[in-house]
């Protein structure tokens, strides 16, 4: 496993404008934790930041003049486009460590049942999984083209690399394929959640202000 290393350096913790002047610079605040130590305050390059992010790697080393530090990223908080990062929370670890992440489903294919009018509904997806920091995967992928109108994948059908445990009910569904009319059957039949709130997005947060989430 490749971990990208990104330049950063040491700051003192500040309100929005001080985070401001950082990220007009090319720099974004990022806070420290973990293995009972106290939080540090760092600022990372954006440009190499981001190009890691593409890669959707989960571990990243921080490069403070000589030294390097592995790191695993914990949350990002993007910009109102969800396109810049904003302020990155980052947990100290070892990399012998096993850590619990969630990792994204990756469908695979084109359905069968797609040429017959079925339409493909994904159920999960993000999986968690429970391995070492070096064996986190970028994904985990399942391949959807045998399913037919009907036809369904659980969690018992994801194909694990080495090292990787799952943290969900084998029988637990990923994704089926359905006709067009039983999806819009379920979406009207759908009860609306209390308070119309939406589901919370694990590791992809709203920006802040204040230091302890910026």
């Amino acid at each position: 496993m490749q971990i990208d290393v990104i330049r950063g350096e040491t700051r003192e913790a500040g309100g929005r404008k001080a985070n401001n002047r950082l990220r007009k610079s090319g720099l974004v605040p990022a806070i420290v934790y973990g293995h009972g130590q106290p939080p540090q305050t760092l600022a990372l390059s954006e440009h190499e930041l981001m190009l890691a992010l593409q890669t959707k790697t989960h571990v990243i080393k921080v490069a403070l003049g000589d030294t390097q530090e592995a790191y695993l990223l914990k949350e990002v908080q993007y910009d109102h486009l969800q396109i810049r990062p904003v302020h990155v929370d980052l947990m100290r670890v070892d990399v012998t460590e096993t850590v619990r992440v969630s990792v994204p489903v990756e469908l695979k294919g084109e359905a069968i049942g797609t040429k017959e009018g079925g339409v493909v509904v994904p159920v999960i997806t993000d999986i968690e999984v429970e391995c070492s920091v070096l064996q986190i995967p970028e994904s985990l992928r399942l391949v959807i083209t045998d399913l037919n109108i009907g036809d369904a994948l659980h969690v018992r059908d994801l194909t694990l690399p080495p090292g990787v445990k799952v943290l969900h009910e084998p029988d637990e569904l990923i994704v089926t394929v359905k006709t067009k009319r039983g999806t819009e059957t379920a979406e009207e039949g759908e009860a609306p959640a209390e308070g119309g709130s939406e589901p919370e997005v694990i590791g992809r947060g709203k920006p802040q202000d204040e230091e302890s989430g910026e």
